[in-house]
C-alpha cells in the first residue's frame, strides 16, 4: 500500500524534525515545508508549535499557515496540531495579559493553567472518549508528555444538528484543560506524541492511517 503524504508545516517554531522522524516511523512520506502549494497537496498536514502564542501566530501568518489550515478543512483534508499548534487553532490566547488573535477554528481562549506549580512539564493521564480514532487501541492508564503553561480549558463550540459532535479528551493538572481534540478532519493534542514513547507512536499511527 502505499504511504501517505504528510508535510510538517515550517513556519519557525520548533519540533520540526522530531515531529517529522516520529511520523515517518509510523509509515508516512514526510516532507518540511513552508511552500503553500506543498502543504495544501499533502494528504495530511502537522502543525507543531513551540513557545508563545503570539509569536506562533506571527510566524504561521508569514507563510500563509492559517490561510493553508482554513483551504485544507474547507476541503475536508486532514490537519493535526501538536501542541502550540493545538492552541493556534482557538480564536485567542492571553500571555502575561496579552491577548492575540488565533486562527479561529474553534471558539474560545488559552489561558494560563490554574496549577500551583508551572509549567505542567512531564507525563500524565488522559480521559479520551469512546470512540476516538486518535486514542483507539491505547489503554485509558496510558501516559503522554507535556510540556506548557497554557492550555484551552473549556469547550466553547455550540452544538450542531447537521454536524457530529466533536470528540473531546480532557487532561488534569490544576483543573481540566483540553489535551485533545478530534473535530471532522481537523485533530489536535496539547500533549507531544512526537514526545511520548510508544503511546505516542501508536497515536501518529492511528492518524497517519486516517489521512
Amino acid at each position: 500500500m502505499k504511504s501517505p503524504k504528510v508535510a510538517i508545516l515550517d513556519y519557525g517554531s520548533g519540533n520540526l524534525r522530531s515531529a517529522q522522524r516520529a511520523v515517518e516511523r509510523v509509515g508516512a512520506d514526510t516532507t518540511v515545508t513552508a511552500d503553500p502549494q506543498a502543504a495544501l497537496e499533502a494528504d495530511g498536514l502537522v502543525v507543531p508549535g513551540v513557545g508563545a502564542f503570539a509569536a506562533c501566530m506571527e510566524g504561521l501568518r508569514a507563510v500563509k499557515g492559517d490561510t493553508i489550515i482554513g483551504r485544507r478543512l474547507a476541503g475536508g483534508r486532514p490537519v493535526l496540531g501538536i501542541c502550540v499548534g493545538m492552541q493556534i487553532l482557538f480564536e485567542r490566547g492571553v500571555e502575561f495579559g496579552v491577548e492575540a488573535t488565533g486562527c479561529g477554528e474553534w471558539p474560545g481562549t488559552v489561558e494560563r493553567l490554574k496549577a500551583d506549580v508551572l509549567p505542567h512539564m512531564g507525563w500524565n493521564t488522559v480521559q479520551a472518549p469512546e470512540g476516538s480514532l486518535l486514542f483507539r487501541g491505547i489503554d485509558p492508564t496510558t501516559r503522554f508528555y507535556f510540556v506548557h503553561t497554557y492550555a484551552a480549558q473549556k469547550w466553547e463550540m455550540e452544538p450542531s444538528d447537521i454536524l457530529a459532535p466533536p470528540k473531546l479528551t480532557w487532561g488534569d493538572y490544576g483543573g481540566r484543560f483540553l489535551a485533545a481534540v478530534e473535530n471532522g478532519p481537523l485533530a489536535a493534542t496539547q500533549f507531544h506524541p512526537e514526545k511520548s514513547g510508544d503511546a505516542g507512536a501508536h497515536l501518529l499511527e492511528n492518524w497517519v492511517r486516517s489521512v
